[in-house]
């Protein structure tokens, strides 16, 4: 069992955006979901990538230091975080010293144990990308294109890291995984693409820069003429904030969080997380049972094509919240796209979503329960021996788990969401104005309203991973405060005799927009 998630740390050089958002967001239900399920010891590990060339640039351009550029950018992903209820357990942030440390005592020990070298290499070089270019991305025409920005040709001397070594080690390991039924990538549909890529890779890995021309970064610590590159860097947080130590390898309360499920986009699968990392942990000792596993989300695009602020169709996620409510933007982000495919944005869909799904569906059978049950029994509900929505609601709860435990996080709103319509037929079915008016339909109504009143708990129990603010608030309505467990969605748990809350719209309707 992993007892550790973690999503990619975000780079401090530009605000957050939806694509930041959504991959938290999603961090965030599978962790809650982990939790409800009873893995107590779970650890949901977010934060930032501080250092870089970029970085320092920008810091400049501003004429700030680079600890008060990246401390400014920093309070933005944190806001952000705590807008949308990310309710993460660690902050890994890159300047942090146990991190820094971590990252030195590391590459120390690579370099005793012979893991490095260094070598002249004389080439093009990308600012943006902070990395040499080859002939192979070069264009027709011969130029390097946009995505590279400015490309110089420069000499430098710099340490590798033997990559090209752990080749066929790489190769075994995702066939071993991929046998064995638990893919070392997730969705499994992206192994053939991280396969492929390992099969051409060819030459060894550049892992520093000279502090002539970028000073912030981590020293090397057997060269302090250099710092380190991103890659000893920004991946090495996902050990050195769990606690590890190079000395005792995997071992003590580390071992308790290790090996780690990583949240990351398609995007930086190949090579860093799917290439770079897993050898890095390779040469540092890990074992193939200590290798953690990658869930890749897709992208979210602007009718069909990638967000950029070239294009200017950047999503600003704080303006989404504030506009349409964090409770709408958290649904729409995990109910609009499957996990690991790309999506297209829609704020006319997150609308038509939120109303049809949450204010019409949910939110309406909220309503007209609670609201029925004050009319009709003064709030007050009698547990019936049974239900006709047992069977359907523990089928759909079911259902739920298993999308849940698959990362299929839209699925499982599905299975939630068919428990409401179903319930919300029930009313129809039942019509419990007409059973309020017959005194021999007594019982039958006792039957409808707590029926209708616990279907509402247990979603409440489902939706807390995806919605926990309006879960916490459903809860409320219903004068339920139990603590929250995956025992707690079997049917009955309301008692007899019941009061329930006055009734207060959850899910108000958003006033439908339509986009310019």
């Amino acid at each position: 069992m992993h007892h550790l998630i973690t999503t990619a740390i975000d780079y401090t050089n530009g605000s957050p955006h939806i694509g930041h958002a959504y991959e938290k967001v999603l961090t965030d239900a599978i962790s809650r979901w982990r939790v409800l399920r009873g893995e107590l010891g779970l650890r949901f590990m977010t934060g930032v990538d501080q250092h870089g060339q970029k970085v320092q640039q920008s810091a400049q351009r501003q004429g700030l230091a680079p600890s008060e550029y990246v401390a400014q950018i920093t309070q933005q992903f944190i806001d952000l975080w705590k807008l949308l209820g990310v309710d993460y357990d660690i902050w890994a942030a890159t300047t942090d010293p146990c991190h820094v440390k971590c990252v030195q005592d590391i590459l120390q020990k690579l370099w005793d144990e012979g893991h490095f070298y260094k070598a002249k290499q004389t080439g093009h070089y990308s600012v943006r990308q902070e990395q040499f270019v080859t002939d192979k991305e070069r264009l027709p025409d011969g130029t390097f294109g946009a995505e590279w920005g400015e490309v110089v040709e420069i000499e430098e001397e710099n340490y590798y890291f033997k990559l090209a070594a752990h080749r066929d080690w790489l190769l075994a390991l995702i066939d071993k995984r991929e046998r064995e039924g638990r893919p070392f990538v997730l969705p499994a549909f992206r192994n053939a693409e991280l396969r492929n890529a390992v099969e051409k890779m060819t030459g060894d890995l550049c892992i520093s820069r000279p502090k002539s021309r970028l000073e912030w970064g981590i020293e090397i610590p057997f060269d302090r003429d250099y710092v380190t590159y991103v890659w000893f860097d920004a991946l090495t947080n996902y050990i050195s904030f769990a606690g590890y130590d190079p000395a005792v390898g995997c071992t003590g309360d580390f071992a308790e969080l290790w090996p780690a499920v990583h949240v990351i986009g398609k995007d930086i699968l190949v090579p860093p997380h799917g290439i770079y990392w897993p050898v890095m942990l390779h040469a540092c000792g890990f074992t193939d049972e200590q290798m953690p596993t990658l869930l890749v989300h897709g992208w979210w695009n602007i009718a069909g094509e990638k967000m950029s602020k070239s294009l200017g169709n950047i999503v600003d996620p704080v303006e989404l919240a504030n506009t349409y409510g964090v409770d709408a933007t958290r649904y729409y982000l995990l109910a609009d796209i499957a996990t690991g495919r790309d999506a297209d944005f829609s704020n006319d869909r997150l609308v038509t979503r939120y109303n049809s799904e949450l204010a019409n569906s949910l939110g309406n059978l909220l309503n007209r329960t609670l609201n029925r049950a004050k009319r009709y029994r003064e709030s007050i509900l009698r547990k019936p021996a049974t239900s006709p929505l047992v069977e359907y609601v523990t089928q759909k709860c079911t259902e739920f788990a298993m999308r849940m435990d698959a990362y299929e996080v839209h699925l499982a709103i599905e299975a939630a969401n068919a428990i409401a319509a179903r319930a919300n037929a029930y009313v129809e079915e039942t019509a419990p104005w007409k059973l309020a008016k017959d005194e021999a339909s007594t019982e039958k109504l006792d039957e409808v309203l707590y029926s209708l009143a616990e279907t509402l708990r247990i979603l409440s129990v489902l939706m807390d991973s995806i919605i926990p603010q309006a879960a916490t608030a459903m809860r409320g309505q219903l004068a339920w405060d139990a603590d929250l467990a995956w025992s707690t969605t079997a049917w009955g748990g309301l008692p007899d005799n019941h009061r329930l809350a006055d009734p207060i719209p959850v899910f108000p309707r958003i006033e439908f927009s339509s986009e310019p």
